[in-house]
């Protein structure tokens, strides 16, 4: 096959393999055939291509022919002809032709296929073609290739009938020649009407035993997503992403189209149809009767799916043309039915094909009567929806306005955030251009604030910040203190959501002056508790906790019993019962019981997260899985799990799985969530690249990590991929960039107010000390003594900054287990750098981990057991580090594995297993690398008898060296000799 593709291949591996598997068994002498199915676009030739490529490199002849749609009038035998003349002009292939004459009527070499009809002619056609395929397949082995199959003519159909039942798949007699050949036929799936002729012989082939059907159904989202980037030369954002994503719906060349269509290097998606996509998509519409092309136009404007009821009072035919109509769309499968009586379109480009197709007087007149239809019927969440929809294309603005109000309500109610705040945008676009008689009561800021909230519900926390400055540009100055206040408070509270606190401080503290404390009122008491919140950011506890006791007190004498809630955790993070305490979450469960009697939901899960994080860090991590269940749970049945305090939990919760050692729970909830959880809550499911760098999966950690940070800044976001990054860096041996990494993300991490780095800073610290505790031990080894201080100075700055952000950083000023224990290490790794690996020190590290981090645990345990070997306590030693070698095998901490065992070697502290186990850690081509090690041989003679690069030679004498902990490939071959890894070769007696 000549096609190239200058793109990688994607999504298609198991379909690949399921056609490099019937290969390999063809090459073995059973001979099989493959039926491609799969709708147009989806990717058969691209895999037949690459099934192609995997043939020939094996040696295998790859023959090709296509069927061509010439309507009616058709080209008997098209495929074979091409398949045929391409064999014939192979000087291997073509001496066989001379034993079969009758297969020049294909080839052109005899006479043409026009003369009077010959049944006895035709067989012999048949059986000439089988016996030549069978004798090319004794010469080399060979694979057919037939595409396009649905546009086969008769001749073509029954011939390949012939072949594959009764021809050249049939085993040979015993004795015969092996027949090295295999058949791949593809067809479009979405062409196959009820009626068409490639069905019946379909249904037969596949009854053969040596005939199998391969389904390409629709790519994962996941995989569309990166062909798109691997086809663009440039950067892509996420929406341009996750828009074509949507719209192609799994469909290759759709996505292919969809991104050529883009007007700029990284425009979003174009809302309109690709004019060559839109042309090949309304070749099929066209070829149904007029009154079926109506039904589908009447439709198209009614979305993706259409109840028949409605559609039938739309459409106003008689509803046996109707019914006529909608079998010929469902036969061609344009349409399909629903159980629920309805229709929907097989894919939603189909759809916008056709709509664009449409007069603009047309549209505006079908949209006009759904609006009216749909007027007349309950008003449901989603009638309100569909009529704002169809209110608005057919310029009847107050009603749209009325029904996108209608749909934000119903949306509301039911959990649904995103779809509140899409209503609601819609509504505010609308308002200007209705009439102020015709516009419901309210005015546009206090509809702008519940946008706000239903953006900051949705975890789309810029875009409620966004709304919320636009309510305040609407506050005149006439406008009253009460509703001033309000959008003020409101802008202070999503402004600390993204982290931009002494903003959120100055805008809570205007809320708090323009209305008077008395007498007592509702408006009052939040734009309080708002700025007690904002006042502890910004280091102000003492304005902090006076406000609150005074907003406390208003707040019982209102019985705002949410209110209420919202003060007492406010009070406990500030005095000496604080959410570590039992007194302290005593005090936080009976906050947590009056929100849920208030129905404050945000206030509930305030008051869960304050729970789980005070249980969090007094190490008591069951109890605090307990209370994180609880608030995820809660978040979820209400639909509001990407709401602020909802996504806090969910990343809590996975970082205690991840902590606890319970790595497959925590990967399992973020795939679970990634579908779910908006873009910009990423965050969330952090945690899960821990376990994905733990486990040696660096790359993807890595790419996850990169991603968060592309994103507008939020703090999580930031911590999460700087954790990824530095510890990444640090198991890379790069220790410049893990420093720069630390450096970078305590700027980033703390904030403007100046309060000091954050406690994550000391976590941090710790790991980039890692790295340059290898680096300056590397230097002391090699004899540097000026990279060795460099690097010893260095670690003096980190284990500083690691002293001073926990004496400052923790809340209260004290440190909880976890932070403990991360100071622990960053000291021991501070004397690693400055003299070597420290006992009591890495023995400090170790007893502060074991209050529940099984993998740090190991980590720490691992240097403890390099200190002891040092000090040559050989015993303890060996102790430390098999049971550090034991949770990184329950784990699957591959990395971490590798090093234990090359400690376990090099000092000598394994028991003697058999050779079998010693050699377990080498993969098998590492074994041969290492067997020529030990006979002297260089990179490039590796490479030469290997049959590999010389670079991929020195890639695995590294990845060697660093297994058997070894400096050199002097040593690496000394410890092979003496481990049994290799034997000494022998010299045969004379």
């Amino acid at each position: 096959m000549t096609q190239t593709f200058g793109t990688p291949f994607i999504g298609r591996g198991d379909e690949l393999s399921r056609l490099t598997g019937v290969l390999d068994r063809a090459r073995d002498g059973e001979p099989r055939a493959v039926l491609v199915a799969g709708d147009a676009g989806v990717g058969k030739t691209r895999t037949l291509t690459e099934a192609a490529a995997h043939a020939a490199a094996a040696g295998t002849t790859v023959l090709t022919g296509h069927c061509v749609d010439l309507g009616d009038v058709g080209l008997p035998y098209l495929p074979f002809t091409e398949i045929l003349g391409a064999a014939a002009a192979d000087d291997r292939l073509a001496p066989a032709f001379a034993a079969h004459p009758a297969v020049d009527r294909l080839t052109g070499a005899g006479q043409g296929t026009d003369g009077a009809p010959d049944p006895g002619g035709r067989l012999r056609l048949f059986e000439a073609v089988a016996g030549l395929l069978a004798d090319l397949a004794g010469i080399a082995p060979l694979l057919l290739i037939i595409e396009d199959l649905h546009w086969a003519d008769q001749s073509s159909r029954d011939l390949l009938r012939f072949l594959l039942s009764r021809g050249v798949l049939q085993r040979p007699a015993a004795g015969g020649p092996a027949r090295g050949l295999a058949v791949f036929a593809s067809y479009r799936a979405d062409d196959l009407h009820r009626r068409h002729p490639l069905r019946p012989l379909l249904a037969e082939l596949i009854r053969l035993p040596a005939v199998d059907r391969l389904e390409l159904r629709p790519m994962a989202d996941a995989d569309v997503a990166r062909l798109v980037r691997a086809l663009r030369t440039g950067p892509v954002s996420d929406s341009t992403v996750r828009g074509i994503v949507e719209r192609a719906e799994g469909n290759a060349f759709y996505a292919e189209e969809l991104l050529a269509a883009l007007p700029g290097d990284d425009d979003p998606v174009s809302p309109s149809m690709p004019s060559g996509l839109a042309d090949v998509l309304l070749i099929r519409i066209e070829q149904l009767s007029d009154t079926a092309q109506q039904v589908l136009r009447t439709a198209a404007v009614a979305g993706r799916r259409v109840e028949h009821e409605l559609l039938r009072d739309a459409v106003q035919l008689p509803e046996e043309e109707l019914e006529s109509a909608l079998r010929e769309a469902v036969g061609r499968q344009l349409l399909l039915p629903g159980d629920d009586s309805t229709y929907s379109f097989r894919h939603a480009l189909t759809r916008e094909a056709v709509y664009a197709d449409l007069l603009p007087g047309e549209r505006v007149r079908l949209h006009s009567r759904f609006a009216t239809l749909l007027a007349g019927r309950d008003r449901s969440a989603k009638n309100a929806a569909e009529r704002a929809h169809h209110s608005r294309e057919s310029h009847d603005l107050p009603d749209a306005l009325t029904a996108s109000l209608e749909a934000a309500d119903h949306a509301q109610r039911v959990g649904a955030p995103a779809e509140e705040l899409r209503h609601l945008e819609a509504a505010l676009e609308l308002w200007p251009a209705v009439d102020p008689g015709a516009r419901p009561e309210g005015g546009t800021v206090a509809l702008t604030l519940r946008a706000s909230a239903a953006a900051a519900r949705a975890g789309e926390m810029h875009r409620a910040v966004h709304l919320t400055r636009d309510a305040l540009a609407r506050v005149g100055s006439d406008a009253d203190s009460e509703l001033a206040a309000r959008v003020r408070y409101t802008l202070a509270g999503n402004l600390m959501r993204i982290d931009s606190l002494k903003d959120a401080f100055t805008y809570s503290s205007e809320a708090l002056a323009l209305i008077p404390a008395e007498p007592p009122s509702y408006t009052w008491v939040w734009a309080a508790a708002t700025h007690v919140m904002a006042a502890r950011h910004v280091g102000r506890a003492e304005d902090a906790e006076r406000v609150a006791r005074q907003a406390l007190a208003t707040a019982e004498h209102l019985r705002l019993a949410d209110a209420q809630a919202d003060l007492t955790i406010s009070l406990v993070g500030m005095e000496a019962d604080d959410r570590r305490t039992p007194k302290g979450r005593e005090r936080l469960r009976r906050a947590r019981e009056l929100a849920h009697g208030a129905g404050n939901f945000p206030v509930e899960m305030r008051a869960l997260f304050a729970l789980a994080i005070g249980c969090y860090e007094s190490g008591d991590l069951e109890e605090c899985l307990t209370w994180l269940g609880d608030g995820v749970d809660r978040a979820r049945r209400s639909g509001l799990l990407s709401s602020p305090y909802a996504l806090e939990l969910r990343y809590l919760q996975s970082l205690v799985l991840y902590t606890l050692g319970r790595w497959d729970a925590c990967a399992r909830a973020a795939a679970d969530d990634a579908d779910v959880l908006p873009a910009a809550a990423g965050f969330a499911t952090g945690p899960a690249l821990y376990v994905a760098l733990a486990r040696g999966e660096r790359e993807a950690a890595v790419g996850g990590a990169r991603a968060l940070l592309d994103r507008p800044f939020d703090w999580m976001s930031t911590l999460v991929a700087s954790i990824v990054l530095t510890d990444a860096a640090a198991g890379d041996g790069d220790a410049e960039e893990a420093v720069r990494r630390l450096r970078a993300a305590a700027d980033a991490l703390t904030d403007a107010s100046g309060t000091g780095p954050p406690p994550v800073v000391v976590r941090l610290a710790a790991l980039a000390l890692s790295a340059v505790a290898d680096a300056a031990g590397e230097a002391r080894r090699t004899g540097d003594p000026a990279a060795a201080e460099h690097w010893a100075d260095t670690a003096g700055e980190l284990v500083e900054l690691a002293r001073t952000t926990a004496a400052t950083g923790g809340k209260g000023g004290t440190q909880g287990p976890e932070g403990l224990a991360w100071l622990a290490r960053a000291e021991a790794e501070w004397l690693r750098a400055r003299t070597g690996p420290d006992v009591a020190a890495w023995e400090r590290a170790v007893t502060a981990f074991g209050y529940g981090d099984p993998y740090e645990l190991a980590r720490s345990r691992r240097r403890f057991a390099e200190a002891l070997l040092a000090g040559g306590r050989r015993e303890e030693a060996a102790e430390q580090a098999r049971a550090a070698h034991d949770t990184a095998v329950r784990l699957g901490a591959a990395p971490l594995r590798e090093a234990l065992e090359a400690l376990l070697r090099r000092g000598r502290l394994a028991e003697s297993p058999d050779a079998g186990e010693r050699i377990a850690a080498l993969t098998a081509r590492e074994s041969d690398v290492l067997r020529l090690l030990g006979h002297g041989r260089t990179n490039r003679q590796i490479g030469e008898e290997l049959f590999i690069s010389g670079k991929t030679a020195s890639v695995h004498v590294s990845n060697i060296l660093a297994k058997l902990g070894a400096a050199s490939r002097t040593e690496a071959v000394a410890i092979a000799y003496r481990e049994g890894l290799i034997e000494p070769e022998t010299t045969p007696s004379a």
